[in-house]
């Protein structure tokens, strides 16, 4: 058996262990942290000069100070000093200063970028994936101009949102 969880590094308690509180304190820090994370900011390198306890960062890729070594994990402030944890794929914490999601792909924190096959509201689709492309009108025998320019502006509406190919 090991000293601590596979995913969080959680400290688990020993059998006859001496100063336990230490162990489940330290749990509790960590599951404080991790349990709807919200951090200050994201890919910092340097820590704040004056923390609050309860405080999260984001370390940047190339820390200095007492994040050294620490590169994209999340790092908490506490009385007990700073607490890392190392970042696993899917993890998500709540950005405070974008006021966006930021989840780790196994590689990078990637912010605001949501993942999904569609989007429901009430129950029904009103995004699925991007459709091929739509040509713009042209030629006819007849130009209708104001038509042709309602649907130029549809079309590039829906490419702009990403709804059809270019």
């Amino acid at each position: 058996m090991t000293d601590a969880t596979a995913r969080l590094a959680l400290p688990f308690i020993a059998s006859g262990q001496a100063q336990k509180e230490l162990f489940h304190n330290e749990a509790l820090v960590r599951i404080d942290a991790l349990l709807q994370p919200a951090v200050e900011s994201l890919l910092v390198d340097s820590p704040p000069p004056a923390p609050a306890p309860g405080q999260c960062w984001i370390v940047g890729e190339s820390p200095v100070g007492a994040w050294a070594g620490q590169a994209l994990a999340l790092a908490a402030w506490s009385d007990g000093g700073w607490r890392f944890v190392s970042p696993r794929p899917g993890m998500a914490v709540w950005s405070l200063a974008d006021t966006l999601v930021a989840h780790f792909d196994g590689d990078a924190w990637m912010v605001g970028e949501i993942r999904a096959r569609r989007l429901l509201v009430d129950g029904v689709a009103v995004v699925g994936a991007q459709q091929s492309a739509i040509a713009d009108p042209t030629g006819g025998t007849s130009q209708d101009s104001e038509a042709r320019a309602a649907i130029s502006a549809i079309l590039a509406a829906l490419r702009s949102h990403g709804l059809i190919a270019s």
